[in-house]
């Protein structure tokens, strides 16, 4: 079974997640035998009610938004959000809300409600990962909202191998200049 790299992100974030790039490929993880169950069943949806096309269609419409917003991913979204809507009703003085789905979208609706919320909410704790091959989006939980990566200890790690690899590099070139060079 494939493993996903982020996990525990909101539904739709987690969503976006299920396409990464390993080693220069695009990485599907919603394609892999038995995965979009899986996943589904992570967050209390029955596989056998949901679409998986649907969740796809929700994955790549919240993805626009986030990597290239503007009236096409505005449009996509909207397509996804018309699967459903919410009514709210009032039961022992509290308010409660209730979605109304079309049959295979829920989880794909939900997503995209989810990530509506979350625009909403927090737009500026929604981050893509500094990492420039990284693809993964989170929410930036930290106290000043100063998190660069999706995780320290891999593309931040890496970041950070390269930075100090550039460093030596260029120590030792400009050492060995230094050495090489006569002095007058």
């Amino acid at each position: 079974m494939l493993e996903r790299l982020l996990v525990g992100e909101t539904i739709s974030l987690d969503l976006v997640n299920t396409e990464w790039i390993d080693r220069g490929e695009k990485v599907d993880f919603l394609a892999a035998e038995g995965a979009p169950e899986l996943w589904l069943r992570e967050y209390g949806f029955d596989p056998a009610e949901e679409d998986v096309d649907a969740l796809r269609t929700s994955r790549a419409a919240i993805r626009a938004l986030l990597d290239s917003p503007g009236p096409s991913a505005d449009a996509r979204m909207n397509a996804v959000l018309s699967h459903g809507y919410e009514s709210t009703s009032v039961a022992d003085g509290r308010p409660a809300t209730t979605p109304t789905v079309d049959s295979g979208w829920g989880a794909a609706w939900r997503s995209a409600r989810a990530f509506t919320e979350l625009v909403a909410t927090h737009p500026d704790r929604i981050r893509q990962c500094a990492h420039p091959d990284c693809v993964l989006y989170f929410y930036d939980t930290s106290r000043n909202g100063s998190r660069r990566w999706h995780s320290m200890e891999t593309c931040g790690g890496r970041n950070k191998s390269a930075r100090h690899y550039r460093r030596h590099v260029t120590d030792e070139k400009a050492k060995h200049h230094l050495e090489s060079t006569p002095m007058k």
